[in-house]
């Protein structure tokens, strides 16, 4: 198993994470059904003060804990060196599906150290799905073993897979799928590439695909 950096009060990184990201999901899960103040960061790429507030809350928690740790929010941006260990944080993962009520949504926080990636903690607060995966160590749901789906035909797989934003890119991804139907079980767009790609991890989704990911994703 890799060997995890400890905190300031003896804990895993694992274990502080996996604390921070049940805490933050309470506070955004708290807020779903309430008013949120919108605004927008591009044409089609939305931010909720929720956002914000789970990005800061999310932060300061880490920053406790780990204090000479770097930190990558999607908000927020860069703090501290980019050369060594440093967490990468997205606070809303499906931010415009949480700003429309549609409950599918989540909080990711991954742990790196320069290039590699250590451990990756994915939470969907309204189904309260845990997933995280260590280096070295395998994937796991609410403390379960996962494992991706063995399928290998094009024509038994359901496929799940994302746009972000109106671009060519976009374009060529509905182009792909309409190549690919009927020939599948089904296509899903899910609205947040953190629970994609969790999905696919789990076996849920045979395939997942995204033109457009991001380092917190």
């Amino acid at each position: 198993m890799t060997d995890l950096p400890v905190s300031s009060s003896a804990r895993s990184a694992l274990d502080v994470a996996l604390e921070t990201i049940r805490e933050v999901g309470a506070l955004v899960r708290g807020r779903f059904y309430s008013a949120k103040e919108i605004a927008y960061k591009g044409p089609s790429n939305l931010v909720t003060d929720v956002d914000m507030e789970a990005e800061a809350f999310i932060k300061g928690a880490l920053s406790r804990e780990f204090p000479r740790m770097g930190f990558l929010g999607e908000e927020s941006g860069a703090a501290g060196s980019d050369d060594g260990f440093r967490w990468i944080v997205d606070p809303v993962d499906g931010t415009r599906n949480y700003a429309a009520g549609v409950p599918h949504f989540a909080i990711s926080m991954a742990l790196a150290d320069g290039p590699a990636v250590l451990l990756g903690v994915t939470y969907d607060p309204m189904r309260d799905e845990l997933f995280h995966a260590v280096r070295g160590h395998g994937a796991f749901l609410n403390g379960a073993p996962i494992s991706a789906s063995k399928r290998t035909a094009v024509a038994d797989t359901l496929v799940g897979f994302d746009m972000s934003g109106a671009d060519v890119r976009a374009a060529c991804a509905l182009t792909l799928v309409q190549g690919l139907w009927p020939g599948l079980q089904g296509v899903r767009v899910m609205g947040s590439a953190t629970l994609g790609l969790a999905y696919a991890a789990a076996g849920r989704l045979d395939i997942y695909f995204h033109h457009n990911v991001a380092p917190w994703d």
